[in-house]
């Protein structure tokens, strides 16, 4: 098998000035901050929240995330469970609907820093949108991602999309999509 080593992700791993903003944990603060759009929560479960991911692998990049605090999967109830893998399938459909992916790669990274996460103390599940050839020569020649889309101009198609399912509630523009 062959490895291809991405060493430039380190230097946004190990920032120093990581959200410099929150004082605590980021995943428990920008839920109770009440400015959804502004911190990119997309949709809302009783016990979950989809947030779009700040430095998206690809357009569409999101994870759901408990609101519980816990860095360990077995913490989590029943109900949590449930609901945090309900909201994973509604964020299925709306990608589906949003941007139309060929397929996704959807998983935690459980373990700390030897799994891959820059948030090892809250867990949380990624959902990256794939499509046919959408990986290329850049990251890997060039030290260069490119994005094709704004993250604000995929949080208005995501948050369109959440608002079409049925079960949903939208209060405001500003605010994510309530799942009923």
């Amino acid at each position: 098998m062959e490895q291809v080593f991405a060493p430039w992700r380190m230097q946004w791993v190990e920032r120093p000035d990581k959200n410099p903003e929150v004082e605590e944990c980021v995943f428990c603060e920008l839920p109770a901050k009440d400015e959804d759009r502004a911190h990119n929560v997309v949709a809302r479960g009783e016990h979950s929240f989809v947030l779009l991911n700040n430095y998206p692998y690809n357009p569409g990049h999101v994870m759901i995330i408990p609101y519980e605090h816990t860095g360990d999967y077995r913490d989590l109830d029943d109900e949590v469970l449930l609901d945090h893998s309900r909201l994973k399938q509604r964020t299925f459909d709306a990608l589906d609907e949003a941007m139309g992916p060929d397929g996704y790669n959807a998983g935690l990274n459980l373990g700390g820093s030897a799994a891959g996460g820059s948030i090892d103390d809250h867990l949380h599940t990624h959902v990256v949108p794939r499509w046919s050839g959408d990986t290329n020569f850049m990251p890997v020649v060039s030290d260069t991602k490119v994005i094709v889309e704004a993250v604000e101009d995929t949080y208005e198609r995501l948050h369109d999309a959440f608002a079409s399912q049925a079960g949903t509630t939208v209060v405001g523009d500003d605010d994510a999509v309530r799942i009923d």
